[in-house]
């Protein structure tokens, strides 16, 4: 059976954009790209929620972004060898090749496709991820931690599930990113409340739950941030 993997780039504190919907801190680097490249070219399917997909998109709609380097044709080709399947109840069409639009994102669907897929397949967008998580399908974790706090705004990981993790694999980079590789080992539907009355300090808060420029996303993000 293939494997469901979700694979994010992170701030350091656990977000993958800001409060203001930027996600500038995670600037280009050509051993990242290159190692997401090699990721990219294992799995051969990949689920997007909307807003992922439009984002990625111009690595086929956008010839000039190849034209800039080998790395980046390199990531073209394999992004556009992948087969894509887009989870969207606004999205009128898609605009890439190998594609196929869903309404709904349906666990049972996604299981089968498990059992059948010769490659393993990859979920990007934090609200698909987390409806993923939430059904049991994914089996690994796979987080670029980027060394920048933003202070608050969307979270990688979903809000008010509780998952236990096991330790697979971790990478080191140059730019001060690590790649933390993860499997889920429990789930809890139900988050635990927080005990609040032997905290000595101040009371602990949880955090709530299209392209600028060539190769960017909104807010200067870098379009080969989400797989």
């Amino acid at each position: 059976m293939a494997k469901l993997i979700y694979v994010t780039n992170v701030s350091l504190d656990g977000y993958i954009e800001d409060e203001s919907g930027a996600f500038d801190w995670f600037a280009r680097d050509d051993e990242v790209f290159t190692f997401t490249t090699n990721l990219l070219r294992s799995v051969g399917t990949l689920l997007y929620g909307r807003c992922l997909y439009e984002t990625m998109a111009v690595w086929e709609t956008d010839a000039a972004l190849a034209a800039q380097s080998g790395l980046m044709a390199d990531f073209a080709n394999a992004w556009q060898a992948a087969n894509k399947v887009v989870y969207s109840t606004t999205l009128a069409a898609v605009s890439t090749a190998a594609t196929s639009l869903e309404r709904r994102f349906d666990p049972a669907v996604v299981h089968q496709l498990k059992a059948t897929a010769s490659s393993d397949i990859t979920v990007g967008g934090a609200n698909l991820a987390a409806q993923a998580m939430r059904a049991g399908l994914v089996d690994e974790c796979q987080l670029f931690v980027w060394p920048a706090a933003v202070g608050g705004g969307k979270p990688g990981l979903p809000t008010g599930v509780r998952t236990d993790f096991a330790l697979l694999d971790e990478r080191r980079f140059q730019n001060g990113v690590v790649h933390l590789r993860y499997r889920p080992v429990t789930r809890s539907t139900v988050r635990p409340q927080l005990r609040t009355d032997s905290w000595p300090g101040p009371q602990p808060v949880l955090s709530p739950a299209a392209p600028e420029g060539p190769g960017q996303g909104r807010g200067g993000r870098d379009v080969v941030s989400g797989l």
